[in-house]
């Protein structure tokens, strides 16, 4: 079993036994991300931790979305409740990266995208220059934030 799932698993024990109810929801609705992940599909299998990560990854941006969601529809106490869960689910998953160091990963990926074709890479070359960078950042930086960075160092 990954370590990651494990230490889901023992601290949302600790959290139902200490009564923390925020903390217990959000781990129970993170591992049942991770159940369901692992059935998914033609045959059941257990995830990784890279891929308990990006399980995680994408249940943290869920609960960023619905808190703006819920600010704007004034509704700020269950705002305020995703926003803890979100909090929760930060502490499972890799440190962001800040925008000085995205740079410079994008950077490099552009530099070696023009090693290989022979020019410097423009617009039209953001998918290979995106792919390269996605592998260096594996989830300490989301999407969007990733492809921002990248179109504007390919168009400047």
């Amino acid at each position: 079993m990954a370590e990651l799932k494990t230490r889901l698993q023992n601290d949302l024990t600790a959290a139902m036994k200490a009564r923390e109810t925020v903390t217990a929801g959000a781990l129970r609705m993170a591992l049942t991300a991770v159940t369901n992940e692992e059935v998914a599909g033609k045959q059941a299998r257990e995830l990784s931790d890279d891929e308990v990560v990006k399980v995680l990854s994408r249940e943290a941006k869920k609960r960023k979305e619905a808190a703006e969601a819920f600010e704007g529809a004034g509704r700020a106490e269950k705002a305020e409740l995703e926003r803890q869960e979100l909090a929760v689910l930060e502490t499972y998953l890799p440190a962001q990266l800040d925008d000085a160091e995205l740079a410079s990963i994008v950077d490099k990926a552009v530099e070696a995208v023009a090693a290989q074709l022979g020019e410097t890479p423009g617009p039209k070359q953001m998918g290979q220059v995106m792919k390269a960078v996605n592998a260096e950042v594996a989830g300490r930086a989301e999407g969007g934030r990733v492809a921002a960075a990248v179109k504007s160092r390919l168009t400047s």
